[in-house]
């Protein structure tokens, strides 16, 4: 496997409802690339600053498209407030 295979998908700074279908899409049709030639799926969530929600539904997204492909979603830097509202929701083990 290449480096490049590897590297995380970066999350962007301002994530909330209005970004989220488009960053969605944007990060699947990149990490099920990443799959279809031998990489991980990997996501870097450290950037995110300004969130809500919908930053969560965007990588249980990414995460569902990637398990149809027969991958794992890896997340790595969630914020603590992510985290949080992880805990909240319930989906906190969805994400690791």
């Amino acid at each position: 496997m290449t480096a490049a295979a590897v590297l995380p998908v970066a999350l962007p700074a301002v994530l909330t409802q209005a970004q989220a279908q488009s960053v969605a899409d944007g990060l699947v049709k990149t990490l099920l690339a990443n799959l279809a030639q031998g990489g991980q799926a990997v996501v870097d969530a450290s950037a995110l600053t300004q969130f809500d929600s919908s930053a969560l539904a965007v990588v249980l997204a990414c995460r569902r498209a990637v398990l149809a492909q027969g991958g794992q979603l890896q997340v790595q830097g969630l914020p603590e407030r992510a985290q949080a509202l992880a805990r909240v929701y319930g989906v906190t083990d969805l994400l690791n």
